[in-house]
């Protein structure tokens, strides 16, 4: 039996050619019989509106498992964007999750008895693209593989705090740099 996940983190970033071709997911990955079951059953039951909390899946009444829930990072006000983030978004986002079990990441003998809670951005800037134009095969492309990733990162605990501690100061936060350098 593999050794019990009480829980891990992980945070990653893909970017694909256009603006708005971007996952930049965090997740928390547990057993349902701890605390991130308890948070993933929660989420469940307290929706909120504008933040609906749904699980990946390849398609109606086909769950992925490790059971996964997505949790909006933006407030959803548009069925357009709703449809884009339940559909594309969605898929590429349970097709990474068993890619990750594929891969050996998540135990497949887990994959019954752990969630991942996903918090899930998708960027506003979609909206702007016109109806027919949206990249949907890209941004299945970077959802899919940024979920790869940020499991991949969670369950290997990376970064390490010692390369953390290591290249603290060589590590620049983009937004935080645009700041200083009087862009935003």
């Amino acid at each position: 039996m593999a050794e019990r996940i009480v829980m891990r983190t992980g945070e990653a970033l893909v970017e694909g050619d256009k603006d708005y071709l971007c996952a930049e997911p965090e997740v928390v990955i547990g057993e349902l019989d701890g605390p991130v079951g308890t948070a993933l059953a929660t989420l469940v039951g307290d929706q909120v509106k504008g933040h609906t909390r749904v699980f990946a899946i390849l398609n109606s009444d086909v769950q992925v498992k490790p059971a996964t829930l997505m949790v909006s990072k933006v407030t959803v006000k548009d069925a357009r964007y709703t449809s884009i983030l339940m559909g594309t978004v969605q898929a590429g986002i349970a097709h990474g999750v068993l890619d990750a079990v594929r891969a050996g990441d998540i135990p497949k003998e887990k994959a019954n008895d752990l969630g991942i809670i996903y918090s899930v951005w998708l960027d506003p800037s979609i909206l702007s693209v016109p109806e027919g134009e949206v990249d949907h095969a890209g941004l299945f492309r970077v959802n899919r593989e940024a979920t790869l990733k940020v499991i991949k990162k969670a369950m290997r605990n990376e970064p390490t705090i010692d390369w953390l501690l290591e290249n603290q100061d060589t590590v620049t936060h983009y937004f935080h740099q645009l700041g200083l350098d009087g862009k935003i």
